[in-house]
């Protein structure tokens, strides 16, 4: 099997639809969104036919936008090159010498980094100290300090230009990022926000018939909270009117907010983890369930009943049609969409499991137990436990080649194919809060001895006439389908 090589793209990469089928084996490029529909990752496709003209392997590999350049690799996920040499590239992937940018900068004094993301050449930091922060990746440069809420900020997200945060003030708030103003601020919730989602519209199928539609038919807004209620909101447009709720102690009727759409109701205690797609969300909530709804209709759809503990994370994954949950029964469970049944449970952890995280070709889950390990979400199978770390895992990204993870001071990364730690990224300070991985980019916020830090690495040797105000920004995705040409059912 070849090695992972560089060539210029031979078709433009704003092809959508299936190329053509050649005769002889070929290999065709277009950029395609990820499971998330986010562009923030950016995915491209390499698909290999056979001589039969059979679909033969799918690789997507993270590149940056607007480069006339590809970085491809001939290895799809099923078909491993040799060990040996498997394991040079991902060692010289991470090594020192590939890395072509290191910067490093405080961040939110000595408070608490809750929680961080990428988007749209920003990172986006929030804090325990009631603020949130915009820097640039490339100069580390402070752009925004967003100020408003009244306490500690645990979710964030982004479509677009805008920001959506939920704090322990009780309020979700809406921010324009290129203007750093809040724009709106909803209220209804009565304790903690504690997680929230931005769901994107996308084609999906119309059940029973071969026709299709948008749903939702404009972003929403989903969020959960220690109050036991998820509420679904819609997500403002740049243009629409500005809306101020009432503070927390002076609660108002969310009714008489014009972007209030749902309240769900069902959870008995906390609800502290969702993710949905589509018009699917699914919530996990210290009640020990998790919970299937439809958040056009309101409507509970599945209570997903065994964890004897409580839930503190959740994965949808639509394209199997399961949800995966972690408990603080030291479990994984896999549970079928469309039945409710619970297909497979995982064992081995030996305290909490506070992270999962999914991509095509693995789960991996993280518990205070020091341990990652890497599944197959197909069939439950154990392929590693990763054990390096000596102390609870706090944060961790991965791709199906590289596992990121943070804890006890120091960031690691592991070797996919082997279960093996590469190097380490970070080490010898306090704590790791938050990692993201992106591409050939990674970013970290961590505890440097009593002050909040962020270092952002870029791996990998510039390549092309690379302009940087490009490299992370979106597509622009459709604010809504509103008009009748768009939602019509296409058979």
């Amino acid at each position: 099997m070849a090695n992972q090589f560089v060539a210029k793209c031979p078709l433009p990469l704003t092809m959508r639809s299936k190329p053509p089928i050649s005769a002889q084996c070929s290999a065709l490029l277009w950029r395609a969104r990820n499971a998330e529909g986010s562009l923030d990752k950016i995915m491209i496709n390499l698909i290999t036919y056979s001589n039969d003209c059979r679909l033969r392997s799918v690789i997507v590999a993270g590149f940056p936008r607007n480069n006339s350049f590809c970085y491809l690799s001939s290895k799809p996920w099923g078909c491993r090159m040799g060990s040996e040499a498997q394991e040079d590239t991902t060692k010289a992937r991470w090594s020192e010498s590939n890395v072509s940018r290191h910067i490093t900068f405080p961040a939110h004094g000595s408070s608490v980094v809750t929680c961080m993301l990428l988007s749209r050449n920003r990172i986006i930091t929030a804090s325990d100290d009631h603020t949130m922060n915009v820097y640039s990746p490339f100069t580390g440069e402070l752009i925004h300090s967003l100020e408003g809420h009244e306490g500690g900020i645990w979710t964030i997200d982004t479509f677009q230009d805008t920001l959506v945060s939920g704090s322990t003030d009780c309020t979700v708030r809406i921010w324009n990022l290129e203007s750093g103003r809040c724009t709106h601020v909803f209220g209804g919730h009565t304790s903690t926000v504690r997680c929230l989602s931005i769901v994107k519209p996308e084609t999906v199928g119309i059940p029973s018939t071969t026709g299709k539609m948008r749903s939702p038919k404009r972003p929403l807004i989903v969020s959960g909270s220690r109050d036991h209620t998820l509420r679904v909101w819609k997500l403002p447009k740049p243009n629409e009117p500005e809306y101020f709720f009432g503070v927390a102690d002076e609660p108002t009727d969310p009714k008489s907010n014009p972007y209030h759409c749902l309240c769900l109701t069902g959870h008995g205690h906390a609800v502290r983890a969702l993710d949905a797609r589509a018009r699917t969300a699914v919530s996990g909530s210290y009640d020990c369930t998790v919970r299937v709804w439809d958040v056009i209709t309101g409507e509970q759809i599945r209570v997903l009943e065994g964890h004897s503990q409580k839930v503190y994370t959740v994965v949808l994954d639509e394209n199997r049609k399961q949800v995966y949950s972690g408990s603080m029964d030291g479990t994984v469970r896999i549970w079928s969409l469309e039945t409710g049944l619970c297909l497979h449970t995982l064992t081995g952890h030996t305290s909490i499991v506070g992270l999962l995280a999914l991509s095509p070709s693995y789960l991996v889950s993280a518990a205070a137990d020091s341990t990652l390990r890497v599944w197959n979400p197909s069939t439950g199978e154990l392929k590693h436990t990763l054990a390096a770390h000596t102390d609870a895992i706090t944060c961790f990204e991965h791709d199906d080649f590289s596992v990121i993870s943070g804890s006890d001071g120091v960031l690691k990364v592991w070797n996919m194919e082997h279960g093996t730690v590469v190097r380490d990224l970070l080490s010898g300070i306090t704590g790791v809060w938050q990692v993201i991985f992106a591409g050939n980019w990674v970013i970290a916020a961590s505890n440097r001895h009593g002050s909040a830090m962020l270092d952002v690495w870029k791996f990998g040797k510039e390549v092309g006439n690379l302009d940087s105000a490009d490299e992370f920004r979106e597509d622009d995705e459709a604010w809504d389908e509103d008009s009748e040409e768009n939602n019509e059912e296409r058979g």
